[in-house]
């Protein structure tokens, strides 16, 4: 069996729930699922991505994010929904929600799992992957096994 680390910071859609689990054929596809929510953290950041996206509307709408212990119930009630998902697509699938230090709980995780690659299942960070600060760049740096970056549909 191949164990996938998978890193999303939203529910996955059903687009990313088919992407995610046909990407290695008929062969069957462990998950473990870290959901890292961003809250209000970087909100400048997003905004210039939406902008480059072609999202005005979503960066000029002042809709925040839940964040500290309100952010908790959401990540719980997006893991839970990503989980089901992924196990209603066939796969076995367990996960937990990253409340600090996401690249040191994804070292740890991939190596007690043994997992076979990483997957960094988000929304396009333009400021941050030209800096090379976003996730995928910095797990590179701290696992052992190939990380691999796709992008999360958009609702």
């Amino acid at each position: 069996m191949f164990t996938t680390v998978l890193m999303i910071e939203k529910p996955l859609a059903p687009a990313d729930v088919e992407l995610v689990t046909s990407l290695h054929g008929d062969e069957q596809v462990s998950f473990v699922v870290l959901m890292q929510p961003r809250g209000d953290q970087d909100r400048l950041l997003r905004a210039v991505d939406d902008v480059a996206l072609g999202y005005l509307e979503d960066a000029a709408h002042e809709d925040r994010e839940p964040e500290g212990d309100d952010a908790a119930p959401a990540a719980e009630r997006a893991l839970a929904h990503s989980l089901d998902a992924l196990r209603a697509a066939g796969s076995e699938a367990v996960g937990e929600v990253v409340d600090s230090h996401p690249l040191d709980l994804l070292r740890s995780v991939v190596e007690q799992t043994h997992a076979d690659e990483v997957i960094v299942l988000t929304a396009p960070h333009f400021v941050e992957e030209f800096f090379h600060r976003d996730w995928t760049s910095r797990a590179r740096h701290k696992v052992g096994v190939p990380v691999l970056k796709l992008f999360a549909q958009h609702d």
